[in-house]
């Protein structure tokens, strides 16, 4: 009945088209500019494309400007801040804040550390998300959703619930407690103990095992906590990198890998040559998100490195020595040294993102986080 309804309705044949469209290139232009522009369609798509600019323009005025003074204002020198004439174009233009970061705070020496931190974390997380989330996408097993529901709990636990059970674990670092079962007597052998005593009879570094049957592992003001955290699953939004990889690895088609599976390729093949190259785009915006947060942290880095010999980027915000003053504006331009080096931790950042964007967008249009 509806197929025959539409047969029934009437169709524009292309000669019609054709008709109509001459027979208005043959109306005076006058009645053709009053047909276009006059009509009710064309003033609401005036009114509808003038609404979204000036909304556009809003909102980038919102987010841009506190960026654009905080540029302008790594410019100024200090007489710049007592100034009243002078806004966002500096007056007296200099460099001097950016080359005291520079030099007086070890600017380079945090960008390396942090860049051998961030980059060994964030390729450890993305690999062992990947591997957590597959698992989790593909393979039923009892207590899976579960898993996934201690995944998403990860998601809503304050950091700083766990922030004296984490220091305590990792400056007295002892693997299911090895070290106080060898510490406490350990395993017979021939009537000895494995021991201190057994130890030092054969002359094997006697003082550090007596250390580390007592007291553990010291892994603090190391790298160790952070990449043992990133091997475990368990590092800083790992939840979050989990939860979008199963929805991604949800939308692969099962009938690629049930192929693979009959050309007698196993779990672990199948997984490193069809599974990883389809998530490329995927697994480059969790590396992303991972190695951006881990550049800007600063909690598990203070709460981990207690010592000032190594110098992450969190920890170069202050006020060089060569730029402390004492006159009316001394506020707003040690508030603008500040934000110089917030300005310089996050420039990095800009240029990954600058030239990953597409990456980025195609990972998250992919992730499927719409999906249930």
């Amino acid at each position: 009945m509806n197929a025959q309804n539409i047969d029934n309705k009437p169709k524009v044949q292309k000669e019609t088209k054709n008709k109509i469209k001459v027979e208005f290139e043959r109306t005076p232009l006058k009645e053709r500019l009053k047909a276009k522009f006059l009509s009710m369609f064309f003033v609401k798509k005036v009114v509808w494309f003038l609404f979204r600019l000036v909304l556009l323009v809003g909102i980038s005025y919102i987010v841009l400007f506190p960026f654009f003074t905080k540029i302008a204002g790594s410019f100024m020198a200090p007489e710049d801040f007592v100034d009243v004439t002078v806004r966002l174009i500096p007056k007296n233009f200099t460099l001097d804040i950016y080359k005291a970061v520079w030099t007086e705070l070890n600017y380079f020496e945090a960008f390396t550390n942090t860049l051998l931190l961030s980059a060994s974390t964030a390729v450890i997380q993305t690999l062992i998300c990947c591997f957590v989330a597959y698992g989790l996408a593909k393979f039923k097993f009892k207590g899976n959703k579960f898993v996934f529901l201690a995944v998403i709990f990860s998601l809503v636990i304050p950091h700083q619930t766990l922030q004296l059970s984490l220091f305590m674990n990792f400056r007295y670092f002892d693997i299911l407690g090895i070290f106080q079962f060898l510490n406490g007597g350990g395993i017979s052998l021939f009537g000895k103990t494995i021991t201190n005593d057994f130890l030092a009879a054969i002359d094997i570094f006697p003082d550090t095992w007596e250390k580390f049957t007592t007291s553990g592992i010291t892994l603090t003001n190391t790298y160790w906590p952070m990449i043992i955290l990133s091997l475990c699953g368990l590092a800083f939004k790992n939840g979050l990198y989990i939860f979008m990889l199963r929805q991604f690895f949800r939308g692969v088609p099962d009938e690629l890998e049930e192929s693979a599976y009959i050309d007698g390729s196993g779990i672990i093949r199948t997984f490193i040559t069809i599974i990883l190259p389809l998530s490329i785009p995927m697994m480059i915006t969790v590396f992303l998100f991972a190695f951006s947060w881990q550049w800007t942290d600063d909690f598990y880095t203070n709460l981990f490195f207690t010592t000032t010999k190594t110098v992450l980027m969190p920890k170069i915000v202050g006020i060089p020595s060569s730029l402390t003053t004492d006159y009316a504006g001394q506020n707003l331009y040690y508030s603008a040294i500040r934000n110089t080096c917030g300005i310089m931790i996050i420039a990095p950042l800009v240029v990954v993102y600058l030239f990953c964007q597409k990456y980025l967008v195609q990972g998250i249009e992919r992730s499927g986080l719409t999906a249930d």
